[in-house]
């Protein structure tokens, strides 16, 4: 599998936010977007997400198993298959508990989130040892693995996180990262929108995103190199 981000464009009234952004991704491939704050980063991630219109370009697939080469910005039931999205902020219940929120993603995927599954991301992301918590008692943390398992209900190929590891402990993002690490082993593509140095160290590949076009950058372990080309 692999997709093309091809000349994406999104004007905000006469502010030109993204111009022209591209990128290839094949199966595996756990894709860092950096920039500063305002630069864009979570704007192009609603657009791929289908939360958000462009105002031009195509987020393409080319996948054996399908013909052709859809469009996923114009297919959004294919889309919704294919892609999960964790923004910045948790889109959950408050006053439900962990398990109800699981029921209402995983409602018609065949997928029952209170059946003990190792080797599915509840069990991996470790949302199963507080099923019955209401979400306003719960951590950062806690929030950010059950967005990430309520993302994955529909089993997607392609995950677009949005700072995942914002203000999270360390235990919750080694478990968070080593889940990542799973997904893109068995062919998944990961792009995150990050700040934090792990996650970036972690990525195949790296673009920072500035002035409203992306531009590739190899993170050497340099963060004087890196913090001035953003």
């Amino acid at each position: 599998m692999q997709i093309s981000v091809r000349n994406i464009q999104k004007n905000y009234r006469k502010k030109e936010v993204l111009k022209d952004i591209s990128l290839d991704a094949q199966s595996g491939s756990r894709i860092g977007i950096l920039g500063r704050n305002g630069c864009g980063k979570s704007t192009l991630l609603s657009i791929l997400a289908g939360s958000l219109k462009a105002d031009g370009g195509h987020f393409l697939l080319s996948d054996d198993s399908r013909p052709g080469t859809p469009d996923l910005l114009s297919s959004p039931r294919l889309r919704a298959s294919l892609v999960g999205y964790v923004p910045q902020t948790p889109p959950l219940f408050e006053e439900l508990t962990a398990l109800d929120n699981l029921r209402l993603w995983y409602a018609g995927s065949g997928q029952d989130p209170a059946r003990k599954d190792p080797d599915g991301p509840v069990c991996l992301l470790g949302v199963d040892e507080y099923l019955r918590l209401p979400v306003r008692k719960m951590s950062g943390g806690m929030k950010k693995r059950l967005s990430i398992a309520c993302a994955l209900a529909r089993r997607p190929k392609i995950l677009l996180l949005d700072e995942p590891g914002a203000a999270l402990d360390l235990v919750c993002r080694n478990t968070i990262d080593q889940y990542l690490r799973t997904f893109c082993r068995k062919g998944g593509i990961v792009i995150t929108a990050t700040h934090e140095i792990p996650e970036i160290t972690a990525c195949t590949d790296t673009w920072i995103l500035r002035e409203g076009t992306l531009h590739s950058c190899r993170y050497d372990g340099d963060i004087e190199t890196l913090a001035s080309r953003l």
